[in-house]
């Protein structure tokens, strides 16, 4: 049924508001709008934006800081983008396990259905634990180029074991436990779905079904525990990084 102006004109609202919807309503329903288009249809090219965003910001940082790289000698200008390497990567470094230990997989988890969460998980911390990794590695390496253990003082090398730790940590979380936990976690879904829980939030369900059925007893006990060791790691590497800072602290001059 079509719908004109002139039908409104003939309709007194408030009095014939009830005449009116009838007719609007199919109108509506054959004329509705399509569906609203993908604002990023290519991903990478909206990361691959924002990322170069980002490099021109830091490159235009240069001229309000002119002394550490324009008219510095050769070594001195390594020595600064050393310097600068160190201070971003160990800052995303722990940002990112800030975020991820302390806030984002917290909301996830009371937000999500289990199964869903598991797998955002799932494909989250593989990515997550190679930008950790590269940057303690980078951070490791820069330190190592600013302070040889040659000629470093012991609270210098001390700084250089809490980052090698935290690299040691993140990439024992990379290539052994985030891999385990990601096997054992998609054992246990199946499992999961035959008794047909797992789409709900949180763990009610799963610890009601564990107590009469063994083998989702079995598997919550080995997902626990190697679920532990890998979040014990990622939290000394967080602790490693938590210690550092105070190093760095004291050498800002701000």
């Amino acid at each position: 049924m079509e719908i004109h102006f002139s039908d409104l004109l003939e309709l007194e609202a408030p009095k014939n508001l009830e005449r009116l919807l009838p007719l609007l309503l199919p109108t509506l329903r054959q004329r509705s709008l399509p569906p609203y288009p993908n604002p990023n249809p290519n991903p990478r090219m909206a990361w691959a934006t924002r990322f170069l965003t980002a490099v021109a910001f830091l490159a235009v940082g240069v001229v309000f800081a002119p002394d550490t790289v324009i008219g510095a000698s050769h070594s001195s200008a390594i020595t600064s983008a050393a310097k600068l390497a160190h201070l971003l990567c160990f800052s995303t470094a722990f940002g990112a396990a800030l975020w991820v230990t302390f806030i984002g997989g917290i909301i996830m988890f009371k937000n999500l259905p289990r199964h869903q969460f598991g797998s955002l998980q799932g494909r989250m911390f593989p990515a997550y634990f190679t930008l950790v990794s590269t940057c303690a590695a980078v951070s490791v390496a820069a330190f190592a180029y600013l302070h040889p253990w040659r000629s470093a003082s012991s609270i210098e090398r001390y700084q250089l074991g809490f980052l090698l730790s935290s690299l040691g940590f993140d990439l024992s979380n990379l290539f052994v436990f985030t891999p385990m936990t990601i096997e054992m976690m998609k054992k246990r879904h199946k499992v999961e779905r035959e008794l047909n829980i797992g789409e709900e939030v949180g763990w009610s369900k799963n610890m009601e079904a564990a107590k009469t059925n063994p083998k989702l007893a079995g598997m919550n006990k080995k997902f626990g525990m190697i679920h532990g060791l890998s979040s014990l790691a990622n939290i000394l590497s967080f602790g490693s990084l938590a210690m550092h800072s105070w190093y760095l602290a004291g050498k800002i001059n701000l």
